[in-house]
């Protein structure tokens, strides 16, 4: 099996002697490595945008499994899709390790069941429209390992955001994403700069899938939802830079039709009452 390059040592010793400008600074050099390690990875995430988009375009579903760190990033963009994007709370889905107890509190052993990952995703009605993408800085966490292999079995498309080169995730995933972020700071600690790497994949994967989909308009999330004064505040400038409407008429014509994009749709048939 190839070496876990995430679990080599760090490059920095005695970091309990260091004074705490050098501390930030050697983590903020660390960090500054992970966008390149992302951008050799494009190639990569390009052919698994296209993947997800086309499942999702024909009515699919996205899944992210993982645990620990890697499944809390996966709940976290999951649960940011509906506000931003305005799609239902059922077309993302972020499943982690021992359930949503594990999302503030380690669940020891959750992430060594083979079988518990399958499990979610068929209480969720995972079916062959759907994609599975599997999270794992190691690349070799079973409950991944487990549920991507049963997705296999079952005919269900599967990628994955991996930090080792030449993982078993990787070469169970027809869509693999291998972000090589190298040794951490604190050795081993992959809540840093893999887990970095991973968020930064899973914007762009989310985001990518959504523009592709037709939930941006120009440069604006003209399907937010307008859950508070913030949004509803964003929504009515976009309106005005739009139509040149004074605030009190875009903001009124927004809160009447729901949604930026409504207003629009409304506009360009002409109907303005």
């Amino acid at each position: 099996m190839p070496e876990k390059i995430t679990e080599k040592d760090s490059a920095y010793r005695h970091l309990e002697l260091m004074p705490t400008a050098d501390i930030l600074s050697n983590i903020n050099k660390e960090d500054k490595t992970v966008p390149l390690a992302v951008e050799k990875a494009l190639p990569q995430i390009e052919k698994l945008v296209d993947a997800v988009h086309e499942k999702l375009g024909n009515g699919g579903r996205l899944f992210y499994i993982g645990s620990g760190t890697s499944g809390r990033l996966g709940i976290v963009d999951a649960s940011e899709c509906p506000p931003t994007f305005g799609v239902g709370f059922d077309v993302v889905t972020g499943i982690i390790a021992g359930g949503d107890a594990a999302i503030r509190r380690a669940q020891e052993g959750a992430e060594d069941n083979l079988g518990a990952a399958w499990k979610d995703l068929g209480q969720a009605g995972i079916s062959a429209k759907d994609f599975v993408i599997g999270l794992s800085a190691s690349g070799t966490t079973p409950y991944v390992v487990g549920g991507l292999y049963s997705c296999k079995e079952n005919g269900i498309a599967t990628g994955c955001i991996v930090c080792n080169p030449e993982s078993e995730i990787a070469a169970i995933s027809d869509y693999p994403v291998e972000v090589v972020t190298g040794p951490e700071f604190v050795t081993g600690s992959t809540r840093m700069k893999a887990g970095t790497a991973q968020k930064m994949t899973l914007n762009m994967v989310s985001t990518a899938v959504m523009i592709k989909l037709g939930r941006i308009k120009d440069n604006k999330m003209v399907d937010m939802q307008l859950t508070n004064n913030k949004l509803i505040d964003r929504g009515t400038k976009m309106l005005m830079h739009l139509y040149g409407w004074e605030y009190g008429q875009a903001h009124d014509r927004l809160m009447k039709l729901g949604s930026v994009r409504n207003v629009i749709i409304n506009y360009e048939l002409g109907i303005t009452n």
